[in-house]
C-alpha cells in the first residue's frame, strides 16, 4: 500500500511539472508574439488613397466641400482684418470727435479714417449739413429747419445702411456653408455606402471586409463636411456680433450728431 501511494504521489508530481512546463511555454509564446503597429505615414496614405480612389460622385462632393472650406477661411481672414481696422479707426475717430470742437479738424481726421464706419457716417452727415447751410445762406438765413434735420437724419441712415452692407459682406456665404456643408457631406456618405452595398452583391464574400473600403470612403465626406461647417458657423456668429456692436456705435454717434445740429443750427 505504501509503495502504491508513493507511486501515485510521484505520478501527480510529474503531471503538475508537465502542466507547469506547458503553461510556461505558452506564456513564452504569448510574450514573444510581436504587436503589429501601423505607421502614421501609412495611415495618412491610406486616407489619401481612399479619397482619390472614391467614386466620381463622392469625389465631386469632397472637392466641393474642400472648395467651400478654402473660401470660408479666406473670408474669415479678410473679415477679421476688416473688423480689426474698423474698430481701431472708430476708436480713433470717437476720441477726436468728442475731444475737439473744430469741425474742420474732425473732417480731416474722418477723411483719413476710411475704414471706420462711424467716420464715413460723419462724412455723409457733414456733407448734407454743409449743403443745407449753403442753401440757407443764399436766403440770408444761416439756420436750418426741422425738415432740414429730417434730411440730415435720412442721410445718416442711408450711410449707416451702406456701412452695414460692407461689414456684412461675406457673412451670407458663411451662413450658407454652415447650414449646407453637413448635408452635402451626408449626401456623399449615403451615396458611397449605397455603392458599397451594391458592389457587395457582385462578390462571393458578404463579410464586413468586403464593404469596409467603400464605407470608409463615404464617411470621409461627412468628416470634411463638418470640418467646413463648424468654422463657418463659429465665425458667422462672431462677425455678426461685431456688426451689432459697430451698429450701436453708429446709432449713438448719429443721435449725437443730430443733437449738435439741432442745438446749433435749428431756427
Amino acid at each position: 500500500m505504501e509503495n502504491q501511494a508513493s507511486a501515485q504521489q510521484k505520478s501527480s508530481a510529474s503531471s503538475i511539472a508537465t502542466s507547469a512546463s506547458v503553461a510556461a511555454s505558452e506564456g513564452e509564446d504569448l510574450v514573444e508574439a510581436p504587436e503589429v503597429e501601423v505607421a502614421p505615414e501609412l495611415e495618412q496614405q491610406s486616407i489619401l488613397s481612399l479619397m482619390l480612389g472614391s467614386g466620381a460622385v463622392v469625389q465631386f462632393v469632397l472637392w466641393l466641400l474642400i472648395g467651400l472650406s478654402v473660401i470660408t477661411w479666406g473670408i474669415v481672414f479678410t473679415k477679421g482684418t476688416n473688423f480689426r481696422n474698423a474698430k481701431r479707426e472708430s476708436r480713433e475717430f470717437d476720441a477726436v470727435f468728442w475731444s475737439s470742437k473744430n469741425l474742420s479738424k474732425i473732417l480731416e481726421v474722418a477723411k483719413d479714417l476710411r475704414a471706420s464706419p462711424v467716420a464715413n457716417v460723419y462724412l455723409a452727415g457733414h456733407k448734407e449739413l454743409t449743403a443745407i447751410l449753403a442753401t440757407a445762406e443764399q436766403g440770408q438765413d444761416k439756420r436750418v429747419s426741422s425738415e432740414d434735420l429730417e434730411d440730415i437724419s435720412r442721410s445718416l441712415r442711408k450711410a449707416k445702411a451702406e456701412e452695414l452692407n460692407k461689414l456684412e459682406a461675406g457673412t451670407t456665404f458663411l451662413a450658407t456653408t454652415a447650414s449646407a456643408a453637413p448635408f452635402i457631406g451626408l449626401f456623399g456618405t449615403v451615396w458611397g455606402i449605397m455603392n458599397a452595398f451594391i458592389g457587395l452583391a457582385h462578390v462571393k464574400s458578404s463579410s464586413i471586409q468586403a464593404v469596409a473600403p467603400g464605407i470608409s470612403e463615404a464617411l470621409i465626406a461627412t468628416a470634411i463636411g463638418l470640418a467646413a461647417a463648424i468654422p463657418a458657423a463659429i465665425f458667422y456668429n462672431v462677425f455678426m456680433q461685431q456688426v451689432k456692436l459697430l451698429s450701436r456705435g453708429i446709432d449713438s454717434f448719429s443721435a449725437e450728431f443730430l443733437n449738435i445740429a439741432r442745438r446749433h443750427f435749428l431756427r
